[in-house]
């Protein structure tokens, strides 16, 4: 009886373990977009640091991380033991605010000049070489404004793992949303600070003496890094935003079931259309609708946003002579 039992439980713990390790796989490919957005956002954060602090300031980022994801799981779980029900409206939230994030950044890039963002740079240039500056105090401005940036990501993250395991049992909850917010975050900072510091490893690299073949290599290796790391983190960047469209646009079409079963009688239909290729069509399209939708609504909310702030600037404006 006693070994019965025991293996009934070793049998559970192994259910329970598969669970886990499924779950926090789907939840870790729903967050590829806020991942690719997050290793972006945090390498440009630590921008203008000292080289001698870089590691440094982005531990002291990863350490406020961790502290931001001590109150997010559990406020989840919170929400997904009392009100289950807030589950699917957070998750849209998210969803929303990943589309507006990414069109935001679209709407930058064609709406802003590159002299401008080139200005900016050179401003931040001038203001870290000045002497008076107080680099204490500017660090802790960086590692704040990053901090409180990784909160909103955070929030993301942690929002799309509960709608993936909402439905568990309650220790399979628990386990992977602890596991995806380490995973993550020595993810996303192991990263981070291992492309802060690709500059200073091709810089080494290139300055390597010896005329041999050995030497060479280095120095054209040093060289090739040094020329790679502006464009990957561009790549980066790029990469970020696209699965953001694909990840908000995803989670949006789901929570909305009218618009996520047109969608598929849509690609079904094309997908019998298309005949030979239409297996290939029917994988890559529902992906390719989801981008479309995402790109949609974060032009949608961000088109509301901007009008919700003109109406209150010019609301502002207009109660100020009032007061005087």
């Amino acid at each position: 009886m006693a070994a019965s039992s025991l293996l009934a439980l070793i049998d559970d713990i192994a259910s329970v373990l598969d669970d886990v390790a499924l779950l926090t796989k789907v939840a870790t490919k729903k967050t590829a977009g806020v991942l690719g957005d997050d290793l972006a956002l945090n390498a440009q954060q630590v921008t203008g640091v000292s080289a001698d602090r870089e590691l440094p300031v982005v531990w002291a980022v990863a350490r406020g991380s961790l502290k931001n994801k001590a109150i997010l799981v559990p406020a989840a779980l919170a929400i997904s033991a009392f009100a289950p029900w807030a589950v699917t409206p957070l998750l849209m939230v998210g969803g929303a605010f990943l589309c507006y994030e990414g069109f935001e950044k679209l709407a930058h890039k064609f709406l802003h000049d590159k002299a401008e963002d080139e200005a900016r740079r050179a401003e931040l240039a001038r203001a870290v070489a000045d002497p008076a500056l107080d680099l204490v105090a500017f660090e802790q401005d960086k590692i704040k404004g990053a901090v409180r940036t990784d909160f909103i990501l955070s929030a993301e993250i942690i929002a799309i793992t509960l709608g993936t395991v909402a439905e568990s049992p309650f220790i399979t909850q628990v386990s992977v949303l602890v596991g995806i917010a380490l995973l993550m975050t020595v993810g996303v900072y192991g990263l981070v600070a291992a492309i802060v510091k690709l500059d200073d490893g091709g810089l080494y690299l290139s300055r390597q003496p010896g005329g041999g073949a050995w030497g060479r290599f280095q120095r054209g290796l040093g060289a090739g890094i040094l020329r790679a790391a502006p464009w990957l983190m561009k790549g980066l960047s790029i990469a970020g935003t696209a699965a953001m469209f694909l990840v908000g646009g995803g989670i949006l079409t789901h929570g909305i079931p009218v618009l996520h079963h047109a969608l598929e009688a849509i690609v079904a239909r094309v997908a019998a259309f298309a005949g030979g290729v239409g297996g290939v069509l029917q994988a890559l399209l529902p992906s390719v609708l989801d981008g479309v939708l995402g790109i949609v609504a974060g032009a949608l909310v961000l088109a509301g946003t901007s009008l919700v702030r003109r109406i209150m600037g010019r609301a502002k404006e207009g109660a100020t002579p009032a007061s005087r």
